[in-house]
């Protein structure tokens, strides 16, 4: 698998190879010297043309562990600043020498348009409102390993905020979906998408119609950068009615659990401290991150032949 653009394009198989794997690379991060020569010889370049926090940081952390180079792009101090196009800078980067992109764009599909300029592979970090497929995978790994679960056929799921401008809530809808969850979008009207008649999904304006019934709860922020017209009365009701209350965690299932992929905006979507709740798989989410994204880089830069071999290896290696 060269490119992983979206929960499609890497499939059911693709989702659950992934997850497999990054359980092998969970246990890497709990070695008291979290790093292997998997992917030596190998440059990783983290191309980031939107801001971002966890899926740099912890992509940056994944290829370090794994022993590839890694090269960062600055927008603020490159040559875009100047007028460089992108394709320009794809094919500069690529001239020297490199194997993999980690790119996010505010534009959507820009992933598949850079393969047009470099034989690299491409890792889709977030293209506009369209897809993020590795926080799908941090995610899948988490549910799995809160619930001991590969398949994810009886749990419920909702999803909770801005749909429409929310590339996480596309590609959890289908791969939460694609493994057989039930999944509830929850959302004042303004903000689902157009086409979300033909989601795998229910639709909900209600949190408190769901709370009671559904396994896990996941949390989105409003994306205020992606809106341009008033969606919403204001912040204070959005709280009231969408957010997530010492009232409504009472409400949820014992056996429940809360998710929210970052960055939280305290006091709207999140009015209780997630850290101070038991139920929450926030800080899980984090940290998997990087076994994950390990998982994926190694996914996308070894051949298929190498590498049960390359995993044989590791694991030997832990052993002694």
């Amino acid at each position: 698998m060269k490119h992983i653009r979206s929960i499609s394009e890497i499939g059911k198989a693709g989702v659950l190879a992934i997850v497999e794997r990054a359980k092998q690379m969970s246990e890497i991060n709990s070695r008291p010297v979290p790093k292997v020569p998997a992917l030596r010889g190998k440059t990783v370049v983290s191309l980031f043309l939107e801001d971002s926090t966890r899926t740099r940081l912890s992509f940056e952390t994944a290829a370090k562990r794994l022993s590839a180079e890694t090269m960062n792009f600055s927008v603020s101090t490159s040559s875009v600043n100047k007028g460089e196009s992108l394709r320009d800078t794809i094919e500069t980067i690529s001239d020297m020498g490199v194997d993999a992109f980690v790119v996010r764009h505010k534009s959507s599909g820009i992933p598949w348009q850079i393969e047009q300029w470099t034989d690299a592979s491409i890792i889709n970090a977030g293209d506009g409102a369209h897809q993020h497929p590795t926080q799908a995978l941090v995610d899948c790994f988490t549910v799995s390993e809160a619930f001991g679960v590969d398949s994810f056929e009886g749990l419920t799921i909702s999803i909770v905020g801005d749909i429409r401008h929310s590339r996480v809530a596309r590609s959890n809808v289908e791969a939460f979906a694609m493994l057989g969850a039930k999944v509830i979008i929850v959302a004042p009207s303004t903000l689902l998408p157009p086409d979300v008649g033909h989601w795998p999904v229910t639709i909900s304006n209600d949190i408190d119609d769901v709370i009671g019934t559904t396994d896990i709860l996941y949390m989105l922020r409003l994306q205020s950068e992606r809106m341009d017209q008033g969606l919403i009365p204001n912040l204070s009701e959005y709280g009231n009615r969408f957010g997530l209350t010492e009232k409504r965690v009472s409400q949820l299932p014992l056996n429940a659990r809360i998710m929210h992929p970052g960055p939280m905006n305290r006091g709207v979507e999140m009015q209780v401290d997630p850290s101070h709740l038991s139920q929450s798989l926030i800080h899980r989410q984090v940290a998997n991150g990087v076994s994950v994204r390990m998982a994926v880089l190694f996914t996308a830069l070894t051949l298929n032949d190498d590498r049960d071999h390359a995993i044989q290896g590791l694991t030997k290696e832990a052993a002694q």
